[in-house]
């Protein structure tokens, strides 16, 4: 099980919009998340983010993925336009206990960061047989 958790996404959403005049561009990656079979699949949009500038890291039951998006208009442009969101970004969720962080795998395609996640063996469901003696009925 995923658990997601961003107390203060709103908060920063809310404070980047009033102090930038702007629609507002999230600091935080965009992120989707689903259960796929006996796995978890974690995607974060990364457009225009090398590939050697991601870190992907899990300490106890959290994970954290951290990316830089460098360049921008050579010193001397008049910029007209500035909407994408330069700098560091990350973003931390934290997994259950049913999930095994030792087997992640990660994947980054077309600007889309894609890590899976399997579920513990453990914590699969499984059939459990069920024994006891057998009675013969007297005739």
């Amino acid at each position: 099980m995923l658990i997601r958790t961003d107390p203060f996404a709103q908060f920063d959403r809310l404070t980047q919009q009033f102090f930038s005049g702007q629609g507002g561009t999230p600091r935080t990656m965009p992120m989707d998340a689903y259960r796929a079979g006996d796995e978890y699949v974690v995607q974060f949009d990364l457009p225009g983010v090398a590939r050697d500038s991601i870190d992907v890291s899990v300490e106890r039951n959290v994970l954290t993925v951290r990316a830089e998006r460098t360049g921008g208009p050579v010193d001397d442009a008049q910029v007209q336009v500035s909407e994408r969101t330069r700098g560091k970004f990350s973003r931390q969720l934290f997994l259950g206990d049913t999930l095994d962080t030792s087997r992640i795998a990660a994947d980054y395609d077309d600007g889309v960061l894609t890590l899976r996640i399997p579920v513990a063996e453990k914590a699969q469901p499984r059939k459990i047989a069920v024994g006891g003696a057998t009675k013969e009925l007297d005739s």
